[in-house]
C-alpha cells in the first residue's frame, strides 16, 4: 500500500513538474497572424515575380512555400537556426550592408518585427 501510494505521488509530481515546464515558456509564433504581417509590410512590394527582388533572387515572400523554397541561390531559412539563416542575417543586419533588408527602404525592421522572425525561425519556422 505504501509502495503505490509513492509511486503515485511520484507520478502526480511529474505530471505537475511537467505541466509547469511548458507553461513557462515563449508564446508560439504563427506564421499567418504574425510572420506573414511582417512580410506583407516590408518585403513583399519588392519579393514576387516581377518586382525587383524576386527577379534578381528568385525568393517569393507571399506565401509560406515560397519563403520556405528559399532563392535560386539556396534557403534562406534553416528551422530551428536563426543564427544560420539567411533571412534573419539580412534583416538584423549581420550581412554585408549592401544587401541587407530591406534592401533600399527608408528603414530597418523595427526590433519587434526582427524578434518575430528570429523566434518563428527558433522554433522552427512552422506553417501555423
Amino acid at each position: 500500500m505504501v509502495f503505490v501510494r509513492v509511486v503515485a505521488s511520484a507520478a502526480l509530481i511529474g505530471v505537475f513538474l511537467g505541466l509547469v515546464g511548458c507553461s513557462g515558456g515563449e508564446p508560439v509564433v504563427s506564421f499567418s497572424a504574425e510572420v506573414k504581417q511582417v512580410l506583407d509590410n516590408n518585403c513583399v512590394s519588392c519579393h514576387v515575380p516581377g518586382q525587383p527582388g524576386y527577379e534578381a533572387s528568385g525568393l517569393a515572400l507571399d506565401s509560406y512555400d515560397g519563403l520556405m523554397k528559399g532563392t535560386r541561390f539556396g534557403k534562406v531559412v534553416l528551422p530551428g537556426d536563426a543564427q544560420g539563416s539567411v533571412l534573419n542575417m539580412l534583416v538584423e543586419g549581420r550581412a554585408d550592408p549592401s544587401i541587407a533588408m530591406p534592401h533600399g527602404a527608408n528603414r530597418r525592421l523595427y526590433a519587434e518585427e526582427i524578434q518575430v522572425l528570429r523566434r518563428w525561425v527558433e522554433q522552427g519556422a512552422s506553417n501555423n
